[in-house]
């Protein structure tokens, strides 16, 4: 959609563009461009791609090859047809240890077969749209297997790194390591060790050369510092052979039991299609935290995602390359170096072919203990303390100890297999085992729920409670995560006939606190997301009044005539004490212990109809608020003794190390009217000393050789809006004036966004170049980024 291009009603002089609607402008043959952020991006992709493929290709006892010719179709193939463009795929550490017991149960030329039956099967899923059925998976049993995957590797290239050959199994490594450990080869402990020092103090180094230093990946420079070190002492030590094109193996039919074909094609099918939709999942995360980026990529695809690997693996099983999938580490290279679209992937897959074919001798300098080393490390990382932290949260650590261990001891299919198993036995075991407990203290009946309250459940729920007394206090306490629609009705009415008996109930949650108050129509009227205007409880006349506390004002609202504010203000935060205070103390808990660490300053203006917290969506922490009346910056040495702006602003930036800056205005702004109808002359007052910091933006918006900051959807309503838009624009070019901004914006470190907040549509706008203008463009409509024509 274009964006409508306000004209000035000062400025007559401008000349317009008119097209007769009978003979449009001629339009101009589509050129195939590569943007340079692509092409920066598809270099940084290419160098970690390049070591990581010839070190999954060892792990697996593949030809090495087989990894360049999975990496050079990932990017090509899937790059081209996926449904995530800036995913990138090629071979994958979690693909190695099935991809190892297949070649040595079947043989190479098998295994490429069972790889191109695989794509076939996810291309017919991906016809049959079935990628999201995939995501059901539980995280538990897929974070499971990558440890499982992780810990195979890690102890098998830990042969390799030592000098030795693995073997086949996990046992068998750990049954030989003694053995290897008294019989280690010097040089390539000492080239296993310079890599992994290498890969660990490479995104450590800090400072400015250490920003300018991590623009090269690790790895590369991992494996090339121990190539040239190897070279230079002269180090015998084994390296990679890479055998003549010509008498690279291509895909055979498969040969042996056909269960044990069928069996190996579903874990291979199973895994790629399973990380490879984590992987987009995680890569669409990725692109909303890039203001502007979601507009030109969109959100993934998840069923052409199949489809484009199952091509991929289709021509890379062909070709004698190893299996395909998305890869989350080279996807988050990607999005973090500036990618734009999907010829970034592509592009790094004509790198990984124009090597193959050119930088031979290059390559077979590389030690195979450095490539054994880079992947004992992904192995590594493959277990993840912050997976392990997640799934013990949500008690789930059984299945995911089960699962890492059947991956570890027996294999991945057998492992996934185990932890599908627990993960039922585990649901089965909370829906069905729900203890309810009724006890009497000191006048006060307590109902305990422990477990999941299910219709299963309802028939013992329903016997406590009515072990009440009619009129009684009750606390009915719920100690589990899950309620279905029937032990909810259940509840709901008993509880509605206990208020209209007189009694009183109190619904708790864990260790007591507070989930809801009583809920009668009887006391309150007020119904879930009631718009916030007059947000109060209604009182019924008689004497059946609302106790103070029992519901809260929202933003904005106006006070209620027949009270003091006091009191208004003294219901609300009674309010805060027992519905939200209780939900809130643990995270609040946390953030007085480790201090803030807000990622955003936001900058915007004091009108009490603003809430920051709402139109964000973001929660305690998060934010860090300067607000002032005109969302105001004032440019350094000008704020007259009160330098409480450039103060945040500097701590902001220096001490709290946010990454970005947000100046947010909205319509209607009081500030704004105030500078337009102003008079010259007249008491300094202390409103109008404060406004004297935005004349720059009337001066701006007044000045002929500046485009208008405008609206995508629609010209700027009127004179005010417009003062609006511009005053954002203007604050944006103060804040850039300050030194803790200019510095971080030089060490990019710090990004500058505008914002508009339209009150009463609801919408949000978020400033983006267009032509050479300020465009505001219309958050969550993809085709408002787009330049106007």
């Amino acid at each position: 959609m274009s964006a409508c291009v306000p004209t000035r009603a000062a400025d007559s002089t401008r000349p317009r563009r008119i097209h007769q609607s009978h003979s449009p402008p001629p339009t101009p043959p589509r050129r195939f461009r590569i943007a340079g952020a692509d092409l920066s991006a598809s270099i940084a992709v290419f160098l970690i791609a390049l070591p990581l493929s010839l070190g999954i290709a060892l792990a697996t006892g593949a030809p090495l090859q087989a990894g360049l010719v999975a990496a050079a179709v990932g990017g090509l193939v899937a790059g081209r047809l996926g449904g995530s463009p800036l995913l990138v795929s090629g071979p994958a550490a979690g693909l190695t240890v099935v991809t190892a017991e297949l070649i040595h149960r079947y043989g190479w030329r098998t295994t490429c077969a069972i790889t191109v039956l695989a794509g076939l099967t996810q291309l017919g899923l991906g016809c049959l749209r079935v990628a999201r059925t995939a995501l059901a998976v539980s995280p538990a049993i897929v974070h499971g297997m990558l440890a499982g995957i992780g810990v195979t590797i890690a102890v098998a290239q830990l042969h390799i790194v030592l000098g030795g050959t693995p073997q086949s199994s996990v046992l068998d490594n750990l049954r030989a390591l003694p053995d290897q450990l008294a019989h280690v080869h010097p040089a390539a402990v000492s080239m296993s060790t310079l890599t992994l020092l290498l890969l660990l103090a490479w995104p450590r180094i800090p400072g400015r050369v250490g920003h300018v230093l991590h623009k090269v990946p690790a790895a590369l420079v991992a494996v090339a510092g121990a190539t040239a070190t190897a070279s230079l002492a002269g180090l015998t030590l084994p390296r990679v052979d890479l055998p003549s094109w010509s008498s690279h193996a291509l895909a055979g039919l498969p040969e042996g039991p056909v269960l044990g074909i069928v069996a190996a094609v579903f874990t291979v099918t199973l895994v790629c299609s399973v990380e490879s939709l984590l992987g987009a999942v995680a890569v669409d995360k990725l692109v909303t935290g890039r203001p502007g980026l979601r507009s030109q990529v969109g959100r993934s695809d998840l069923d052409r995602e199949l489809f484009g690997q199952g091509a991929a693996n289709v021509v890379s099983g062909a070709l004698g390359g190893l299996p395909v999938t998305g890869v989350a580490v080279r996807s988050a290279a990607n999005v973090r170096a500036g990618a734009v679209s999907r010829n970034s992937t592509m592009l790094h897959g004509v790198f990984v072919v124009v090597a193959a074919l050119l930088m031979v001798p290059i390559l077979e300098l590389i030690p195979l203990a450095s490539l054994a080393a880079l992947v004992m490390a992904v192995g590594i990382q493959m277990v993840s303390l912050h997976h392990i932290r997640a799934v013990t949260r949500h008690r789930e650590v059984l299945v995911y100890a089960v699962t890492t261990l059947g991956v570890v001891f027996l294999g991945v299919l057998e492992g996934v297999a185990l932890g599908v198993s627990v993960a039922v036995g585990v649901a089965l075991h909370r829906l069905a085992r729900t203890r309810i407990t009724h006890e009497e203290k000191e006048g006060v009946h307590y109902v305990q729920v422990r477990g999941q309250l299910t219709f299963l459940a309802v028939p013992r729920l329903s016997r406590a409670l009515h072990l009440v007394p009619q009129g009684a206090d009750v606390v009915v306490e719920l100690d589990g995560s899950f309620m279905d629609h029937a032990a909810y009705e259940s509840l709901q009415d008993w509880q509605s006939a206990h208020f209209a008996g007189g009694g009183a109930v109190e619904l708790t949650g864990r260790a007591g606190t507070r989930i809801a108050e009583p809920a009668s129509s009887a006391h309150c009227r007020c119904r879930p997301w009631t718009p916030w205007r007059n947000h109060q409880c209604e009182t019924s006349p008689g004497p059946q009044s609302v106790p103070p506390g029992s519901q809260s004002g929202g933003p904005g609202e106006e006070a209620d005539a027949s009270r003091p504010s006091g009191h208004q203000l003294a219901r609300g935060i009674s309010a805060f004490q027992r519905n939200t205070a209780p939900l809130v103390r643990g995270e609040l808990a946390r953030l007085a212990r480790e201090g803030q660490r807000p990622s955003q300053l936001f900058l915007t203006c004091a009108d009490s109809r603003l809430v920051t917290s709402m139109i964000t969506s973001s929660g305690p922490g998060d934010l860090f608020v300067v607000r002032n009346v005109g969302n105001l910056v004032p440019l350094p040495g000008e704020e007259s003794g009160d330098d409480s702006v450039a103060a945040a602003i500097e701590y902001a930036v220096d001490v709290l190390k946010v990454r970005s800056i947000t100046v947010c205005g909205h319509s209607g702004c009081g500030a704004m009217q105030a500078l337009l109808t102003s008079e010259p002359g007249g008491a300094l007052t202390p409103l109008k000393r404060w406004l004297r910091h935005g004349l720059p933006s009337l001066e701006r918006m007044a000045a002929k050789d500046r485009p208008w900051a405008r609206l995508a959807r629609r010209a700027p309503a009127d004179a005010v809006e417009q003062l609006c838009l511009t005053n954002v624009v203007q604050q944006l070019e103060h804040l850039r004036a300050h030194e803790s901004v200019a510095r971080a914006l030089r060490e990019g470190v710090l990004e500058l966004h505008g914002m508009y907040f339209h009150v009463g549509e609801a919408q949000a706008y978020l400033l983006a170049d267009g032509d050479g203008a300020e465009l505001f463009a219309h958050v969550g409509a993809a085709e408002d980024l787009r330049h106007p024509a």
